[in-house]
């Protein structure tokens, strides 16, 4: 522990001691993961970057106050309080403070791995089991989640489900349950038709890729998917959509369940790279979904431990794109159909942070024709959603997600295109909440539009 440190556990809401003492340690981190911390220099230039620290200004609340949290966890000198566990679990581990970092800490492995091993210790409340219950068991398999939303479709086409919704009913329920249904697409088919394994390309092939539909995106967002695939096939690729793909294990991850995160990641590697040669079966894994593609290109650092998976695991890393990268780079056609639209531009965290995807979105939809871009202040900060967060943690979630929408009704912008249906989600949830009126959009649908105009989707 440096000289500075005690006193910054101190700063840290009182939760160190008055000395320094030399007690149990709490938390057991392997020295590659401890080292994350030690690289951290407390220069502080995180703090402006951290949602929470930006809108609470408590340094527990920083990723600066977090690692000394943590450090203080392994050395004894913290105890595992309820407050301890409430600062770290209101991380969104959105990684803009490794975006912000001069010495490259990699912030979102230490807290996740924090996560893990202080789980056993958090006490649950029944909704928090019923959350988690739904986040682990429903979510992350498409047919369950399509059943569990059969009910809602079946009362919003009948008209019965706004009036159960109703301001005075929702009240009843806890934050968490609330903002779930808050949160759903007010309009969808009664059962979501799954895409099919293969789509040729338009012309001769550039590329072979395979689509990662997502396991909340293919329900509650496949046309979004399915205008993604004609866009590829558009661009010349050879689409694939592997049956038997999993979810990519990032609510297991970020909740600090990484077993079940490297069980469904195993699966997917045994899928797109076979032990049979260790080769990828395609050029590019694509994904339409932020949350998903970040979870995908950390593969190699999820089972960098297993000696099976950790090369193979590095090879789908290297191959995974998000829907902007490959379009940018193999769409070269100018598209026909302008769009006389007012947008702005939300980067989600997930791309702009874990993936540092910032620019092609926005070439991409600078290409089409008197669509003006307004910029957007604080561009890159979280709108709350971050996967689970906004309903693990809907205060705060709620918080955020006004503070974006303030920036949105500055620009003037109609609508707000973000790269991740998460952020699309929560932003759209909150304006209506708010009465706020502009639309949330994918940057795809606004280039189907652009390069398809109303036609089609494929079957």
């Amino acid at each position: 522990m440096t000289q500075a440190e005690p006193v910054l556990l101190k700063v840290v809401s009182g939760l160190a001691s008055d000395q320094d003492r030399a007690g149990t340690p709490t938390l057991h981190l392997d020295p590659h993961t401890l080292s994350r911390a030690q690289d951290c220099v407390h220069c502080g230039l995180c703090l402006p970057a951290c949602p929470t620290y930006t809108q609470n200004g408590l340094e527990a609340d920083s990723p600066r106050g977090r690692i000394y949290l943590i450090k203080g966890l392994t050395d004894g000198s913290v105890d595992a309080t309820n407050s301890v566990l409430n600062h770290l679990d209101l991380c969104l581990d959105c990684q803009a403070c490794e975006t912000a970092c001069p010495s490259g800490v990699v912030y979102h492995e230490l807290i996740e791995t924090a996560r893990e091993h202080l789980r056993p210790q958090r006490k649950q409340t029944l909704t928090d089991r019923m959350v988690q219950l739904m986040f682990l068991r429903v979510f992350p398999h498409p047919t369950r989640l399509k059943l569990a939303m059969v009910p809602v479709r079946l009362l919003q086409k009948i008209g019965l489900w706004r009036l159960l919704t109703g301001k005075s009913l929702t009240k009843l329920l806890p934050a968490q349950l609330d903002k779930m249904q808050q949160m759903l697409p007010p309009t969808g088919p009664l059962w979501e038709r799954t895409l099919a394994e293969r789509y040729p390309a338009r012309g001769e092939a550039k590329a072979t890729v395979a689509f990662f539909p997502g396991c909340v995106g293919s329900v509650m967002f496949q046309h979004v998917n399915r205008k993604a695939v004609e866009l590829l096939q558009r661009a010349n690729c050879d689409v694939i959509v592997p049956s038997g793909q999993q979810c990519c294990g990032a609510i297991h991850h970020h909740a600090g369940f990484t077993d079940g995160a490297q069980r469904l990641m195993r699966k997917n590697i045994d899928l797109f790279v076979p032990a049979s040669d260790g080769k990828p079966i395609v050029d590019y894994v694509v994904n339409t979904i932020s949350g998903c593609g970040a979870a995908l290109r950390h593969v190699d650092e999820l089972l960098r431990d297993d000696p099976q998976y950790a090369q193979r695991a590095k090879a789908l890393s290297d191959i995974t794109r998000d829907i902007s990268e490959v379009l940018h780079e193999l769409l070269d056609e100018t598209p026909p159909n302008p769009i006389d639209r007012t947008v702005t531009y939300h980067h989600a965290c997930h791309l702009a942070h874990a993936q540092k995807v910032t620019e092609p979105p926005l070439q991409l939809l600078q290409r089409i024709n008197k669509l003006k871009i307004e910029s957007l202040a604080e561009a890159d900060m979280c709108c709350g959603a971050a996967g689970t967060y906004n309903l693990t943690q809907p205060h705060m979630a709620r918080q955020l997600a006004e503070r974006k929408i303030k920036h949105i009704e500055q620009t003037g912008a109609s609508v707000c295109v973000t790269g991740n249906v998460g952020c699309a989600m929560q932003i759209q949830s909150e304006t209506e909440r708010l009465g706020v009126p502009f639309e949330t959009m994918h940057p795809v649908e606004l280039l189907h539009e652009a390069y398809f105009g109303n036609g089609a989707t494929p079957d």
